[in-house]
């Protein structure tokens, strides 16, 4: 329905549309570096999810309110919040006209819309009533909290890390069987090389969740309009009362496409190394702007809230001055997730991408303790492999299998990767030590893993 209520007007010095990690990451690094001008957040929803954190509502967390992002560093840093959606941009004159009618005139524009879950087109029963995607969605996650609370039978379509970071944690509350159906040969495949995602599905298989792999679903079966199961494409029927799609997300960019701004040919805005568009005025980031890979310079579909904050921070550095010393250099894909009290992450490119991309490689693989001695109690075996230039010993992607402290390592790897440092420099590097926190330093397992690769690198 038409609103012909009269609009309201609103002036800004800059907007921001979204509110998740990459529009927080620009309006509260925006507003530091130009104190001086009004910044807006413009987002939709009432309340704001942690993505990363979404599939941990369904066992770790009590509610989705444990997962929440609190406003308070946006409002403490006085930048001012509008709950209301953008349905328009004019780019000419400069203005947005939200579904209040609203009229917010501004300066510079930060596009952070987000992305949404994607379905793919040709897969029957995907509408069937307890047939769920993973929005962001706070009001819809939890209705589907309750319903997936009374299913008995649930299916994850994909083996991505939400795929198998819901059916773990589902898995957790002992109601239900749960079934991971991966079309790849194994899961977690487009970070981890075979040797790391195989202990992945070990991992899971012992933890209780049935993992099927190197199969496709042809169907979602139904009976009465709910879901009663799934149809393999080899012709296995796995019986289910519910089906969760993990099947990837599309960026949202429908209302910068209808404001004229460029999209590119994986959907998503177009922009430059300062996360800038063709309209010097209007930025992108997070999963609606354009990605390319650090390593290999290829354009990319990958969405990560890593990502999405270093982006965010790039656009608000430069949305009044540009610095080439603030610029993106691409992602560096930096993953990881925890299985009990197991952690596998990645940076940079696999052994088996970086030779489909035509790079002379030589690998280093370590495996050792988290801590030393051995003998202390909560101690992890450690596995380090490192993928490394053949030519110039430089660093370009590192796999983990380790305890806790595998998150932060594997931000240590991505920032050599990102430096573009070699395994001679990891080698040389010097590493503070703790019986209780790390490795030993004699056999610290980053700095064998390179040592291993510098042999090969050097010597052939």
């Amino acid at each position: 329905m038409l609103n012909t209520q009269k609009s309201k007007k609103m002036k800004t010095d800059v907007l921001v549309i979204g509110g998740s990690a990459a529009a927080i990451s620009a309006a509260t690094t925006g507003k530091s570096f130009y104190p001086d001008k009004d910044f807006l957040v413009l987002r939709k929803e009432e309340k704001v999810m942690v993505p990363c954190g979404i599939p941990y509502i369904f066992g770790t967390l009590e509610s989705s309110e444990q997962n929440v992002v609190p406003d308070k560093g946006l409002l403490d840093a006085g930048i001012k919040l509008k709950i209301d959606e953008a349905v328009s941009l004019d780019l000419e004159n400069k203005t947005c006209l939200t579904a209040d009618n609203t009229e917010i005139q501004f300066d510079k524009l930060v596009l952070a819309t987000g992305s949404s879950p994607k379905v793919p087109a040709w897969l029957k029963g995907a509408d069937l009533e307890n047939s769920f995607t993973i929005p962001k969605n706070k009001v819809f996650l939890d209705q589907m909290m309750v319903n997936c609370s009374l299913r008995e039978k649930i299916v994850v379509l994909g083996g991505g890390f939400i795929g198998v970071e819901m059916a773990d944690e589902l898995n957790k509350r002992g109601k239900q069987s749960v079934t991971i159906v991966e079309i790849m040969p194994h899961i977690l495949s487009l970070a981890f090389d075979p040797e790391l995602s195989v202990k992945a599905e070990e991992i899971l298989r012992e933890r209780g969740v049935n993992v099927i792999t190197n199969e496709g679903v042809k169907e979602i079966l139904g009976e009465n309009g709910k879901v009663s199961g799934v149809l393999l494409n080899n012709g296995d029927i796995i019986e289910a009362d519910g089906v969760i799609l993990s099947t990837g997300y599309q960026p949202n960019v429908e209302l910068a496409e209808k404001a004229g701004i460029r999209i590119n040919q994986h959907g998503s805005i177009k922009v430059n190394e300062y996360m800038r568009t063709e309209n010097q005025d209007v930025f992108a980031v997070g999963d609606c702007a354009e990605k390319f890979s650090f390593i290999t310079r290829t354009l990319k579909g990958l969405m990560l809230a890593s990502t999405a904050c270093a982006e965010g921070r790039i656009a608000g550095m430069n949305l009044y001055k540009l610095s080439v010393v603030r610029s993106f250099g691409g992602t560096i894909a930096i993953f990881s997730t925890s299985f009990g009290d197991i952690s596998f992450a990645a940076a940079g490119v696999t052994e088996n991408l970086a030779k489909e991309r035509g790079f002379d490689i030589v690998t280093g693989t370590f495996e050792g303790f988290d801590k030393h001695p051995a003998t202390l109690p909560n101690t992890h075996k450690q596995l380090i492999k490192l993928v490394v230039a053949k030519d110039s010993g430089i660093l370009l992607g590192g796999e983990i299998i380790g305890g806790p402290s595998t998150g932060e390592l594997i931000n240590l790897i991505g920032l050599a990767i990102e430096n573009r440092m070699t395994v001679e420099s990891i080698m040389t590097s010097q590493v503070g030590t703790h019986p209780l926190l790390t490795a030993s330093p004699t056999a610290y397992p980053l700095i064998k893993a390179a040592e291993i690769a510098a042999k090969k690198h050097i010597f052939g």
